[in-house]
Parts: C-alpha cells; sequence; structure tokens
C-alpha cells in the first residue's frame, strides 16, 4: 500500500513541512556529495548511537557528538534516497493537513517531540546499540498518528500492489494508518533488538506519542475546522 494524496483541503500553506522537505532533501544531497568515509563517519556523528545515549558522561561533551545534538540530527539524515523519499512522501501527504490545524510554531514542536520520542523508543528497545538510527521515520510517524486522530475518514488515494495486481483505491485514512502501524508492531515484534535494519521500535513509539500529543497542540480554529471536515466526510 503506497499512498499518495488525501482529500482534506488546508487553509493554510504548509510552509513548516514544505522547509522541513527541503531541508532534508539539502541534507541528504550533502551527504551524497562527500567521499564514503566521511558520509560513514557524518551517520556515525550527528545519527542516535543508543550506547552513547544511554553513557551518561557523554551528556557533559561539548560539539556535535554530544547524544542530546544527535536526537535532532538525526531526523535529517538518511541512508539513501529511497529512505528519504519515503518518508518525505509520508510527510507531504499527511504533514500539510498536521499543520493546517496547529500552526506553523506548533508544528515545528510537535514535529521534533515526535522525532525525539522515537528516538527514545528505540534507545529503550535496544540501550547497548551501537547501530546509529537515522531518519525522519519517527517523526513522521508522529505526523500519521495526529493525522489519524484529526482525520480518520478522509480518502486516502492508495496504490495498491499485490503480484500481478495494480490498482488505485481510495481507502479511509483509518485503515491505511491502521495497516501501517499493523506492520511496525509485528514488524517490531519478529526483529531482533539491536539489529541493524529499520528502527520499527522508534516508529511505533513516534506514531503512539503523535496519537497522544495531538489535542495538546491542535489549536482552536484547527479543532473546529477538523469537526466539520468529519462531519461532512460522514454524511
Amino acid at each position: 500500500m503506497i499512498p499518495f494524496k488525501d482529500n482534506v483541503p488546508t487553509r493554510t500553506a504548509p510552509v513548516m513541512t514544505i522547509i522541513i522537505i527541503v531541508l532534508n532533501c539539502l541534507v541528504h544531497l550533502y551527504q551524497q556529495l562527500l567521499p564514503p568515509d566521511q558520509s560513514v563517519a557524518m551517520v556515525q556523528l550527528l545519527g542516535v548511537v543508543p550506547a552513547r545515549v544511554t553513557d551518561l558522561p557523554s551528556w557533559f561533551f561539548p560539539g556535535p557528538q554530544n547524544p542530546a545534538v544527535s536526537l535532532i540530527s538525526s531526523m535529517f539524515i538518511h541512508g539513501g534516497w529511497l529512505h528519504l523519499g519515503g518518508n518525505m512522501l509520508y510527510l507531504w501527504i499527511f504533514g500539510n493537513n498536521v499543520e493546517d490545524a496547529m500552526g506553523h510554531l506548533r508544528f515545528v514542536v510537535f514535529y521534533l517531540l515526535c522525532g525525539i520520542a522515537a528516538a527514545a523508543a528505540q534507545v529503550i528497545g535496544a540501550p547497548g546499540s551501537l547501530i546509529p538510527m537515522v531518519g525522519a521515520s519517527g517523526a513522521v510517524s508522529g505526523i500519521l498518528g495526529a493525522y489519524l486522530i484529526l482525520h480518520p475518514f478522509a480518502r486516502v488515494s492508495t496504490l495498491i500492489i499485490i503480484i500481478f495486481f495494480i490498482r488505485v483505491i481510495e481507502l479511509p485514512a483509518m485503515v491505511v494508518l491502521g495497516f501501517w502501524f499493523m506492520l511496525q508492531v509485528l514488524n517490531g515484534i519478529s526483529a531482533p533488538a539491536g539489529a541493524a535494519g529499520v528502527a520499527w521500535n522508534a516508529h511505533i513509539g513516534g506514531f503512539i506519542v503523535g496519537l497522544a500529543l495531538i489535542r495538546f497542540f491542535q489549536s482552536r480554529g484547527g479543532a473546529r475546522r477538523g469537526a466539520w471536515r468529519g462531519a461532512a466526510r460522514r454524511a
């Protein structure tokens, strides 16, 4: 299932969503232009390394080697163009409506908090791991959780691929995002703790935090618009 657009209009331009996407793309382009050894070093330095996060003395290191820096910087580094593209696609589809409901500044704070919470979930799952975690997927997962609360009945155009069956279908957001979350949980259960690959715990943690925090960040105007749209879709 690959979503590529929804039917929920916005009343404000998704300025911060666009800025975050552009920043991610620029950072990844810079990373790709580096020599391979420097690119690897960048990931090691600016990615979230659980063993470094749980090493309390390292929190007093000055500069980028401090784990606090990596909690933010890791959200803007990706492991490849496909990794970047998938995250930015989901952010573009669902982030604009979440930003519309919160306002620009609250949206940025919410996005960063979800990303930090996602990193914490990954660290808790494998506190001694030396494998750096990078990518915006934890923060984007929080956006998905927020969208599910705001627009559960929105129609999401989704590309369905099952062997030779390829078709675009409009599905309710609760089906698309519910299926996505179920996959994260199933993969998280089956994946060995601390192994290289997808940070399933980060996806799960970010999504849950997004569900929990959306009502605290939603503006009053956003609440009214969300309620109106939901009622219209159910009619």
